[in-house]
């Protein structure tokens, strides 16, 4: 018989209790000034406030990421996704593109994650959505991608003034520097509270 999850936890130290009233200083998720409140832990944010963007601003994500014939598989089996362009080597071996190519569903969910600890990390409040989607180059497993965003469109909120819509260009680059992915993102975006 196994040990209870409350047992192994105090065992460890690890207190499973919810916070007690009074203890926090907002509602867990609350953005207070540039920190992120969240059960007593506080963790500073990357993110960037509405009223701090500029159009023409640029993010050059220091994050680099290698493609993996793993990450391909695994997100196109979740996905559902039976293309044979990213699951039959053999039968791919007899296209243009010679062996199998990334899922461009993963491309660009990794190219729009690469970019939000720069960008909206603690300061967005949603997603709006994303335009003009191209993927003008494939990624075979083994490429290696880096991301630029830059601000294209800054406007307020008609309906929150604690907030704005912003509009993001992301271009994805392999390690020829060639570019691989791009799509327009526009996001309802905090403004930095008032002290």
């Amino acid at each position: 018989m196994g040990v209870s999850r409350p047992a192994a936890a105090a065992r460890h130290g690890q207190d499973l209790r919810p916070p007690a009233q009074g203890r926090v200083s907002g509602p867990p998720g609350q953005v207070l000034g540039r920190t992120l409140n969240r059960n007593r832990r506080e963790t500073h944010m990357a993110g960037v406030w509405f009223d701090e963007l500029q159009v023409g601003q640029r993010f050059d994500h220091p994050i680099r990421r290698t493609l993996t014939e793993t990450d391909n598989v695994l997100f196109t089996a979740m996905t559902h996704n039976p293309a044979l362009l990213h699951l039959d080597e053999e039968y791919m071996k007899g296209t243009e593109f010679g062996s199998r190519i990334v899922n461009s569903a993963f491309t660009l969910g990794l190219m729009v994650g690469i970019s939000i600890g720069d960008t909206t990390l603690g300061t967005a409040v949603a997603n709006l959505g994303w335009d003009e989607v191209r993927f003008p180059k494939p990624l075979y497993h083994g490429d290696t991608i880096h991301v630029v965003t830059e601000v294209i469109e800054l406007r307020d909120s008609k309906s929150r003034p604690d907030a704005g819509i912003v509009t993001f260009l992301h271009q994805a680059f392999n390690q020829r520097d060639e570019l691989v992915a791009s799509c327009k993102r526009s996001g309802l975006q905090r403004k930095k509270p008032k002290s």
